[in-house]
C-alpha cells in the first residue's frame, strides 16, 4: 500500500483540525432566558450567568434577552410559538395559565428546600413548573438618619409622623404597582389572612368596605406628605430623595427602595428598614419557568442552567453578587456577605410570621394592569372616595385558580 506523500499529510491533518473546530462549534448550546431587570438587579444576574458559563467551560452560551414590558413581550413569543427557552414569569397566575400547554414541567427538579409559600406557588397539579430565584420582603419601611425613635406597628399610626413619603409610582409599564403593593399590604395588615384571600379569590367585592378602608388609609398616609407628583415620578428617583444632602424625604415603603441606596451605605446602617407588621408580611418572588420542549436540542442545556439558578450555589452567588440587594427562599442560603442587612432582611422569610404573596402578582396580568391604573388615577386625582375606581375594577376581575389561593399565605412551623 503505498504511503501518502507528506503535503498530503498535511492536508488531512488541516481538514482534520477544520472539521474537530466545526464539531466543536456545533457542540456548544445556546440558551436563551428573558428577563425584566435592570441596572443593579440585572448586573447582580449577569454576574450569575457569566459563572454559570464558565463552570461550563464555554459549553453553554447564555443569550440574555432584557425587556420592561415582560407581559407583552412574553405572551407574544409564546402566541407566535417561538418563546425563549427560559423566562421570568409575569406573575404566578401567569405561571398557572402557562403550565401544562406552554411550560414544561420540571421533572428532575427538586424544590423542597424553599420555604412556603414560595415552594408550593410554583406548583401546578403536584408538578414543578417554575422555580422562585429571587424572593422580597414588601411589607417595608425604609428610612434616613434623621428618623429617630421607633416606627409604628400599624399603619393608621404613620399618620401621626410628620416624615415625608419617599413616594414615586412610575415604573414605565407597570407604573402604579408601588401604591398596589402598599394598599394591599393596608389591607393585609387591617383585616387579616382571611379577607386578604377571600378578596384575590373572588370572594369579596373591590368596593368592599375592607378595600375602600385600604385605600383610604394609603391616601391618608401620603396625601399631604408625598402624594403631590408621585404619579409621574420615577420610584427609584423618589427613595433617592432620602440620600441627597438636604434630603426631600424620609420613609419609603418597600423592598425595592433600597436599590436606591449606595450598598456601603446600607452595610454601615445609615439606611434601615423596619417590618411594621413583623407577625404579617407580604412577600413576592420572580419565577422562572421553562418553555423549551424534550425534543428541542437546548432543553438539556436549559434544564442545567435552571437547575444551577435554584440549587444553593447559584443562589449563593446571586445574593452575594456585588450588586444585588437579592434575597433567597432557600433553606441551605443563610450567609449574605454584602451586609448584615440583608440577612436580616432574609431571616424574615424564616421567621414564624404568616408569608403572604404579592396580591398583585397572584392576579390574572390584565387585572394587575387595571389595578395599577387605577392606582394612579387615585392618586391623581382630587376626590378621596376610591368607591368608582373600586367598581370599574370588579368589572375586569378574574377568578385565580383554586390552588392558587389556597397557596397564597403560609406559617412556617
Amino acid at each position: 500500500m503505498r504511503m501518502p506523500t507528506i503535503p498530503l499529510i498535511r492536508c488531512l491533518l488541516a481538514l482534520a483540525l477544520l472539521l474537530g473546530a466545526v464539531g466543536c462549534g456545533e457542540s456548544k448550546q445556546r440558551v436563551t432566558i428573558m428577563v425584566p431587570w435592570s441596572d443593579d438587579e440585572f448586573r447582580a444576574f449577569d454576574s450569575v450567568v457569566r459563572a454559570f458559563e464558565d463552570e461550563h467551560d464555554g459549553r453553554i452560551e447564555v443569550d440574555v434577552q432584557v425587556t420592561r414590558d415582560l407581559t407583552q413581550q412574553l405572551d407574544a413569543a409564546v402566541v407566535a410559538d417561538a418563546p425563549p427557552d427560559l423566562a421570568v414569569l409575569p406573575s404566578i397566575a401567569a405561571l398557572h395559565k402557562y403550565a401544562g400547554e406552554k411550560l414544561s414541567s420540571l421533572e428532575e427538579m427538586d424544590t423542597s428546600s424553599f420555604v412556603q409559600p414560595f415552594r408550593g406557588l410554583g406548583m401546578e397539579g403536584g408538578k414543578v413548573y417554575a422555580v422562585p430565584v429571587k424572593a422580597d420582603v414588601k411589607s417595608l419601611v425604609w428610612h434616613g438618619p434623621d428618623v429617630t425613635g421607633p416606627l409604628p406597628r400599624s399603619w393608621p399610626a404613620f399618620r401621626d409622623r410628620t416624615e415625608r413619603w419617599c413616594l414615586g409610582l412610575e415604573s414605565g409599564p407597570v407604573s402604579g404597582w408601588p401604591g398596589a403593593d402598599w394598599i394591599a399590604d393596608i389591607l393585609l395588615a387591617q383585616e387579616g389572612v382571611a379577607t386578604y384571600k377571600k378578596w384575590l379569590s373572588g370572594g369579596a367585592d373591590w368596593d368592599s368596605k375592607p378595600m375602600v378602608q385600604a385605600w383610604t388609609t394609603w391616601r391618608d398616609l401620603v396625601e399631604k406628605r408625598g402624594l403631590d407628583g408621585a404619579s409621574t415620578r420615577e420610584f427609584r428617583a423618589a427613595t433617592a430623595g432620602m440620600t441627597k444632602p438636604s434630603a426631600t424625604c424620609s420613609l419609603s415603603h418597600g423592598a425595592l427602595s433600597a436599590t436606591a441606596f449606595e450598598q456601603r451605605d446600607v452595610k454601615d446602617g445609615k439606611y434601615r428598614f423596619e417590618a411594621p407588621t413583623p407577625k404579617l408580611l407580604q412577600v413576592s418572588a420572580d419565577y422562572i419557568g421553562k418553555f423549551t420542549k424534550e425534543d428541542d436540542p437546548d432543553n438539556a442545556s436549559a434544564d442545567e442552567l435552571i437547575a444551577y439558578l435554584a440549587s444553593p450555589e447559584g443562589q449563593r452567588a446571586w445574593v452575594n453578587a456585588p450588586t444585588s440587594y437579592a434575597l433567597s427562599a432557600h433553606e441551605a442560603v443563610t450567609r449574605y456577605d454584602n451586609s448584615t442587612t440583608q440577612r436580616d432582611l432574609a431571616s424574615l422569610l424564616r421567621s414564624d410570621a404568616t408569608l403572604c404573596f404579592s396580591a398583585a402578582d397572584a392576579m390574572d396580568p390584565d387585572v394587575s394592569a387595571a389595578f395599577y391604573r387605577a392606582v394612579l388615577d387615585y392618586a391623581r386625582g382630587t376626590e378621596r372616595d376610591p368607591t368608582r375606581l373600586l367598581r370599574d375594577l370588579d368589572n375586569v376581575r378574574t377568578t385565580p385558580p383554586r390552588t392558587l389561593t389556597d397557596d397564597l399565605c403560609a406559617t412556617r412551623t
